[in-house]
């Protein structure tokens, strides 16, 4: 029973190692990926999903409950950014039939 509850322990290391990970995904995805603004919009989402897994740890760790508001905030806002980003996708994809990158960049000016 005691080697089950040592498996069972999940430390702040664990908490940080998966939002290290999740961080990188991101970032490689949205350095690497030069077409599909569906998959940066995703990334971007990825990495402040790291952001609030490092805020509600530290937090926890902490014994402060700041930390656990301001993450409430970022996936408030989160939510709100994809919401409104894939509103300009659609209405982008409407007028010019595509949302490659290319094309979106031709928009400045």
């Amino acid at each position: 029973m005691a080697e089950y509850e040592q498996l069972l322990n999940i430390g702040m290391a664990h908490y940080l190692t998966v939002s290290a990970i999740l961080f990188v995904l991101g970032v490689f995805g949205i350095f690497l990926n030069k077409r599909n603004m569906i998959v940066i919009l995703m990334s971007i989402e990825l990495i402040l999903l790291s952001v609030v897994i490092n805020m509600v740890t530290f937090s926890s760790y902490l014994q402060d409950l700041t930390g656990q508001v301001f993450a409430m905030f970022i996936l408030t806002v989160a939510a709100a950014e994809a919401a409104i980003g894939l509103a300009i996708l659609i209405t982008f994809f409407r007028n010019k039939g595509s949302i490659a990158v290319e094309d979106i960049r031709a928009m400045k000016g």
